[in-house]
């Protein structure tokens, strides 16, 4: 599969705007598109989560975690932990989840 930049798929979750760039069957790639300001309460999902931080400042708690990740910081949150983000300094982060979630799609 090869989505264009043009294709991807504006989506919101919890008042935060990203992009779904592709969707596999068994891998999702979303880019976050974070405002200052944007917080993403405690939730989990059955689906694994792994982050690479492209710009921006957000502050992460999960599982003991609680840091402040800026670009070029990674980071992976287990299926079914509970997780937050506060978007600190706006920025963009690439998500990527298996297998894709389905509220998402």
């Amino acid at each position: 599969m090869i989505v264009k930049s043009t294709e991807s798929k504006k989506r919101k979750f919890k008042g935060v705007d990203f992009e779904l760039l592709s969707n596999g069957q068994k891998s999702m790639i979303t880019k976050m598109n974070y405002k200052k300001g944007d917080k993403v309460p405690f939730h989990n999902h059955p689906n694994e989560q792994a982050g690479y931080v492209i710009s921006g400042k957000i502050r992460i708690q999960f599982a003991g975690n609680d840091q402040v990740l800026t670009a070029g910081d990674s980071y992976v949150i287990p299926e079914n932990e509970d997780h937050s983000i506060e978007v600190i300094e706006a920025g963009e982060v690439i998500d990527v989840f298996t297998p894709p979630r389905e509220d998402y799609i």
